[in-house]
């Protein structure tokens, strides 16, 4: 897994008694404490207890008071961490016992934005089995409804513009919630109580269909037309979660050869969207770990060894032995998967080495030529990613492209450090910027030789340092001096620090596995402009975070054309 294994948070440090029948205790809690029903918990929980006071979002975490018995407040403060909402990752409690006033009843109230302060936000979640069973159930109100979630699921960190988390903050704040859905949000007893991104058919966002010129199609059940265009075997571009999908008929060869040649990905393979466990049995093989972390609320493609027997056309993955495998993770995906009965390619929704499209009228102009038809809706995306990429190796999960469902969660280091902007590599890039003990790794950017992924990555640092209220005091960049991403650093404010590049895969493994180091390290990822001014290359590295000797490396060699040796490596045969 990317992330190190968990710090065990230290349980709340409750005051002594002092013999008052009566006790009011103010509590904070920081992590990921919004977007995951924390605050109707909280409010439950204090219920339970027969406990009065108040629980309110602030743009750090959570504020709470609690007032009652002594017994009570302790118990209370106890479950508060030990029974939190699953998503939720309580990193910090403090607590501070007050005199009591007499309150009565218990309230959420409205949040509180608090200049400079910053907070875990949680990422987008896979559609739990509760809206599931609704969407196909007739007699639901939101029966075959595209956008229902609650506070287990559904849009978070891609519909977030600031915190703390709530509607007026995020892209849902133009639908109004109706009044079964306004029920519903105040209702201490819906799953959807407080769900900021709620709505339904009567008030939430609504699809429709046009053609790859982007005239409407006309249909009454957009998904139902959507569904016979796949079958009829045409190209169709999905406004998903974090940005466009690209899907066609992942049994038949022509519609995927037709992607490739359209999309100008010769043999890069194509990830595929399956109904279910059952379907996946069929094409792949797949033990324990590997369904789980299909089914996990983060949902993403996991590699899987593909059956020979498969039915699935070599043309999605040419000459590989493993499928990108992945499984409906919004209600727009499961009624598709319903509606069509199909297997389909889905790959982002862009022309090669281009950012994810993610608003309607960028993926009509950039996706024109590419898509038939656009099967869009209204709800806004705020930030952009891709799909994640897992494997499963000897049990433990591997994250081969960290995004959705994972970012933006902080990798946690074993030190507090100053506000730093690490700018990353030129290929794949991802940025970092650090605050406290948090490392905010951002989701995968793509090849910033691209000018749309060099935009791309310079609005994602921005909204990166808006949401978690950082201002870098260091900007670390990569020494080779002809990368775009080095170039950028060094245009910022602030101290520069040059970074050679196997010593960060270094310094980021020590970080994932939560080890401070020293540790000797084997950095075999491909070139990297060394200390001396050489490109290196497979590197016995020893070091921590601070330093490193260099104790080994493969002989030099000539590079005959220069860089371009480095994508086409048979010129070094």
């Amino acid at each position: 897994m990317f992330f190190p294994p968990e710090k065990p948070v230290e349980e709340p440090k409750i005051p002594p008694a002092d013999g008052a029948a009566t006790l009011r205790r103010h509590i904070f809690l920081q992590g990921v404490v919004q977007g995951v029903g924390f605050r109707p918990f909280v409010f439950h929980l204090a219920r339970r207890h027969g406990l009065h006071g108040w629980v309110s979002n602030s743009s750090e975490g959570v504020h709470l008071e609690v007032e009652g018995s002594r017994p009570r407040v302790e118990q209370f403060t106890q479950e508060i961490n030990r029974e939190a909402p699953p998503r939720a990752r309580v990193e910090r409690i403090q607590c501070r016992d007050l005199d009591p006033t007499g309150a009565t009843g218990f309230e959420i109230r409205e949040s509180v934005a608090e200049g400079g302060k910053y907070q875990l936000l949680s990422p987008d979640l896979a559609t739990c089995p509760a809206c599931r069973e609704e969407i196909h159930t007739p007699s639901d109100r939101r029966y075959r409804y595209p956008f229902t979630n609650c506070t287990q699921c559904g849009p978070r960190f891609t519909i977030i513009q600031d915190i703390p988390y709530d509607r007026p903050r995020t892209t849902m704040a133009k639908f109004r919630m109706c009044v079964d859905c306004r029920r519903e949000y105040d209702d201490p007893g819906d799953r959807r109580f407080h769900a900021q991104p709620n709505a339904c058919p009567a008030c939430g966002p609504r699809l429709r269909l046009v053609d790859g010129e982007g005239r409407p199609i006309p249909t009454v059940d957009p998904l139902a037309s959507t569904a016979e265009l796949l079958r009829r075997g045409k190209i169709v571009a999905l406004k998903g979660l974090g940005g466009f999908l690209l899907a066609c008929d992942a049994l038949a060869a022509s519609p995927v050869e037709e992607l490739r040649r359209r999309k100008h990905r010769p043999d890069k393979p194509f990830a595929v969207m399956l109904s279910g466990l059952e379907a996946v049995r069929v094409h792949c093989q797949a033990g324990p770990a590997e369904e789980q972390l299909l089914l996990s609320p983060e949902s993403p493609i996991v590699l899987l060894p593909w059956k020979e027997s498969s039915s699935i056309v070599p043309a999605v993955a040419p000459r590989q032995k493993f499928l990108g495998v992945l499984l409906p993770y919004t209600p727009l995906h499961h009624l598709l998967m319903k509606e069509s009965g199909m297997a389909l390619v889905m790959t982002s929704g862009n022309r090669s080495e281009e950012p994810i499209a993610k608003d309607n009228e960028e993926a009509l102009e950039r996706l024109q030529g590419i898509a038939d038809a656009f099967l869009l809706h209204d709800r806004d995306i705020f930030v952009q990613y891709d799909d994640s990429v897992a494997a499963v190796v000897n049990g433990r999960t591997f994250i081969l492209r960290r995004a959705r469902g994972y970012a933006p969660f902080p990798v946690r280091l074993p030190f507090s450090t100053r506000p730093v902007l690490a700018c990353g590599g030129e290929l794949k890039n991802t940025f970092c910027l650090t605050r406290d003990e948090y490392a905010f790794v951002s989701q995968h950017i793509g090849d910033l030789e691209n000018l749309e992924t060099f935009t791309h990555f310079q609005r994602t640092i921005e909204i990166y340092q808006r949401l978690f209220r950082i201002q870098p005091e260091v900007v670390a960049y990569d020494l080779h001096p002809e990368y775009l991403s080095t170039k950028f650093a060094l245009g910022l404010p602030g101290k520069k620090v040059g970074i050679q590049h196997h010593f960060a895969h270094l310094a980021g493994c020590l970080a994932e596995n939560g080890e401070p180091g020293p540790a000797i390290g084997l950095s075999f990822d491909g070139l990297g402009y060394g200390t001396d001014g050489a490109l290196w290359g497979g590197e016995f590295l020893v070091g921590d975070f601070r330093s490193f000797r260099r104790l080994a490396h493969f002989e030099y060699l000539p590079l005959p054309g220069g860089a371009a040796a480095i994508r086409h490596p048979w010129r070094m045969a």
